[in-house]
C-alpha cells in the first residue's frame, strides 16, 4: 500500500491549525490565571497558577444562587431541546430521504432556501408573542425546532444507508414507523451523536433568544447570568445570600477573578461532553455531507 505524500500544502495547513489551537490554549491558561488570582493582583503572562493562588473566587461563584438557578434552567433547556430537536430532525430527514416521497426535491430546496433567507427578528418575535410563548420554556425550543442545515446533513446520511435493509424488514412485516425506530436510528448512531452534540452546545451557549423572549429572572439561563456578570459587574450579581457582605469585604476575592471563575464554571460542563462524542464526528459528518 502506497503512503500518501506529505506536501507543502499539508505543512501550511497543520501550522495554521497549530497556531489556532495555541491561541485557544493560551486564552484558557490566561483565564485560569486570572480566576486563581487574589484581589489586588491580575493574571499576567502565561503562568498556569499565579504566585499566591486562591480558590475564593470559585467558592464565591459556587455559593451564589443565581449560578445554580441558571444551571437548572440551562440543563432543562439543553436536555429537552436536544432530545426534541433530534427526534423531529430525524423524522423529517428520514421522510425527505425516501425516493417515493412526492415532490421530494421541491421540499428539500424549500427547506434549504430558509438557510439563506428568513423573516427577520421582528416578524419572528411577533409570531412567538401571538402564540403565547413569551416568558415560557417553549420560546427557547419551538422557534428553532428544526435546523435546515442539520436536516440536510441527516437526510444525506439516511440516503447512504442500503435500501435492502428496509426491504428485508418490510418482507418480515415491519411497518415504516417500526423500521425507522428499531433499525434506521440504531444504524445512524454517528450522525445522531454528531447532531446531538451540535444541538447541545447550541442550547448551552444560547442567550440571545432568552434575552428577547424571557422576562422572568427565575427562567434565565446560565449564559444570561454570565453575561450580566461580565457586562454589569460581578459585585452586584454575585452577592452572597447567606452572608450579606460585598466583594470589598473579602480581601482574596477580585472582581476580574470572579468573572473568570464564572466563565470556567459555565464552560467546563459542556467541554466534558466532547471526549465521549468526538469519535463519531468524522464518520457522521463525512457520510452525511458527501451524498446528496
Amino acid at each position: 500500500m502506497k503512503r500518501e505524500k506529505f506536501g507543502v500544502g499539508d505543512i501550511v495547513i497543520y501550522l495554521l491549525l497549530g497556531i489556532i489551537c495555541l491561541t485557544i490554549v493560551f486564552a484558557f491558561i490566561h483565564l485560569l490565571n486570572i480566576s486563581l488570582s487574589p484581589n489586588g493582583t491580575t493574571g499576567s503572562g502565561l503562568m498556569i497558577i499565579p504566585d499566591k493562588p486562591t480558590l475564593d473566587n470559585y467558592a464565591k461563584v459556587i455559593k451564589n444562587k443565581y449560578i445554580w438557578q441558571g444551571y437548572k434552567n440551562t440543563l432543562i433547556r439543553t436536555l429537552l431541546g436536544t432530545s426534541i430537536q433530534l427526534i423531529f430532525t430525524a423524522m423529517g430527514a428520514y421522510v425527505l430521504s425516501k425516493k417515493f416521497y412526492p415532490h421530494r426535491t421541491f421540499w428539500t430546496l424549500l427547506i434549504v432556501f430558509t438557510m439563506f433567507f428568513s423573516g427577520g427578528l421582528i416578524p419572528t418575535y411577533l409570531v412567538v408573542k401571538q402564540l403565547g410563548l413569551i416568558d415560557t420554556y417553549a420560546a427557547m425550543l419551538i422557534p428553532g425546532l428544526v435546523s435546515a442545515y442539520n436536516l440536510t446533513i441527516m437526510r444525506n446520511f439516511f440516503q447512504s444507508l442500503p435500501e435492502e435493509i428496509e426491504e428485508s424488514c418490510m418482507i418480515d412485516g415491519a411497518g415504516r414507523f417500526r423500521i425507522f425506530w428499531q433499525f434506521i436510528l440504531p444504524l445512524s448512531t454517528p450522525i445522531l451523536a454528531t447532531i446531538a452534540l451540535w444541538l447541545a452546545v447550541g442550547h448551552w451557549n444560547a442567550w440571545f433568544d432568552v434575552l428577547i423572549y424571557i422576562t422572568d429572572d427565575k427562567k434565565f439561563t446560565l449564559q444570561i447570568i454570565l453575561r450580566r456578570i461580565i457586562i454589569t459587574g460581578s459585585k452586584e450579581i454575585l452577592e452572597s445570600d447567606a452572608a450579606a457582605h460585598s466583594v470589598a469585604d473579602e480581601p482574596l476575592v477580585s472582581s476580574e477573578g470572579l468573572k473568570a471563575a464564572s466563565i470556567y464554571v459555565a464552560t467546563i460542563p459542556i467541554l466534558c461532553t466532547y471526549p465521549f462524542l468526538q469519535r463519531y464526528f468524522v464518520k457522521g459528518i463525512m457520510v452525511g455531507s458527501l451524498k446528496g
